[in-house]
């Protein structure tokens, strides 16, 4: 069901609410231009993602997508999805399988579009918070938080490490001689071993698929491993999204050869200014060969977006120590709270535990520093340790259609 919004932003514009399972999936040729014509866009917020998100883990009733039109064209969409625990939201859908969230704003319109999706959230909000987690810096969502006439609050998430999107040769004029070499030595080292990367064909790419989660359990078996990773309904998420992503040219999924065996699969998801390294499979028998499995994926990945039109090479959620040998810049995603008169108590209440969460955070933190200060700065040269192959246990409340607590992430998204 789609019903107009009560907006008075603009009189060409007009804002919609969505709630109908099979219009969204409708909207995919209207949507991709969108989000062509959207410069913050990440990967994830592009109709393949996000509508086979929804068929995972949507709950029926519970879609909430915020359109703005222009005629029969899309200015801005916020995808959004109503959660009753622990308190009424709207939240994005994506999450939390999905390392940043945003709305869609197109850049030729940006100023009437974003300000008809402002009070389009409004009139849809009702009694309900507007709750943005992992909004990357730059993002059009906060276009929508500069406009907002209610109470808002903003307040830290996520640390994202970043790099150039660069070839190889010059990622590593980032780093000190003596660990350049060591790296070099690392590339030589994949080269005698006569692995061969090469870039899986969309109709190849079901197949590949299987293997990199067959390989992603066998690489952390006996280990602690994010159990969504291991449930049916994320590997058919990727089977139905990452396709379509590979013919539009917004995922690459590489296979790594040895000996005519493949040994490794990677997905690397893609925007027209992001890429970033999103999962991956990993034979043991790679490490038993000495082969720096960390080092092998970054090299395939800045070699896909050294040369072309990307700005970012994102090694996405967390700050482990084996990201942060190759000098990344950190980048912190924000949390945006919106919320009418009415619904100011919850934006209050929010904040605050979002506050005492973040110190013992860091009193944790801090504990395991003064425990193991040795070991902590041991871990930083030890390859591919804690590696993007699994993303952090995150918990899970297992709900369809509630998104699973966020955790501190142990094992690390991107490189």
């Amino acid at each position: 069901m789609t019903s107009t919004l009560t907006t008075g932003a603009s009189i060409t514009l007009r804002a919609e609410l969505c709630s109908d399972e099979g219009e969204f999936g409708e909207l995919a040729e209207a949507w991709d231009r969108l989000y062509r014509r959207c410069g913050a866009a990440t990967p994830f917020q592009s109709h393949a993602w996000l509508h086979s998100w929804w068929l995972s883990y949507g709950t029926p009733g519970r879609l909430r997508l915020v359109l703005v039109r222009d005629g029969g064209e899309l200015r801005a969409v916020a995808p959004l999805m109503l959660v009753r625990r622990p308190l009424p939201a709207l939240v994005p859908l994506g999450c939390p399988i999905s390392d940043f969230a945003d709305v869609l704003v197109d850049d030729e319109y940006a100023e009437q579009a974003s300000a008809a999706l402002a009070e389009g959230l409004s009139a849809a909000a009702r009694t309900a918070l507007i709750d943005f987690r992992e909004v990357r810096p730059g993002a059009a969502v906060e276009r929508i938080f500069d406009r907002w006439r209610g109470p808002r609050r903003k307040v830290t998430d996520s640390v994202c490490l970043e790099l150039p999107a660069q070839p190889m040769d010059e990622l590593l004029k980032r780093l000190p001689s003596s660990r350049a070499q060591r790296v070099r030595a690392k590339l030589r080292k994949l080269g005698d071993l006569g692995i061969e990367p090469r870039a899986v064909r969309a109709d190849e790419v079901d197949s590949a698929l299987r293997t990199m989660l067959d390989l992603h359990r066998l690489q952390w078996q006996d280990r602690k491993v994010t159990t969504e990773h291991m449930r049916p309904r994320f590997s058919e998420h990727l089977a139905r999204s990452v396709g379509p992503m590979v013919r539009s040219g917004d995922a690459v999924v590489t296979e790594f050869r040895l000996g005519g065996d493949v040994l490794a699969v990677d997905v690397t998801l893609m925007s027209s200014r992001l890429a970033g390294g999103y999962l991956y499979g990993a034979h043991p028998r790679l490490r038993e060969r000495k082969a720096d499995v960390a080092t092998m994926l970054l090299n395939a990945c800045a070699g896909q977006v050294g040369s072309g039109a990307h700005q970012v090479l994102s090694l996405l959620r967390g700050a482990e120590p084996y990201k942060l040998r190759w000098r990344p810049d950190t980048v912190v995603n924000q949390r945006l709270l919106l919320a009418r008169r009415r619904t100011s108590p919850l934006l209050s209440a929010v904040a605050c535990d979002a506050a005492a969460r973040r110190q013992g955070k860091e009193l944790v933190r801090r504990w395991r520093a003064r425990k193991n200060p040795e070991g902590n700065r041991d871990r930083g040269e030890r390859g591919d340790r804690g590696e993007r192959g699994d993303r952090g246990e995150r918990g899970d409340r297992g709900e369809r259609g509630e998104p699973p607590e966020r955790k501190e992430r142990g094992g690390g998204g991107g490189r």
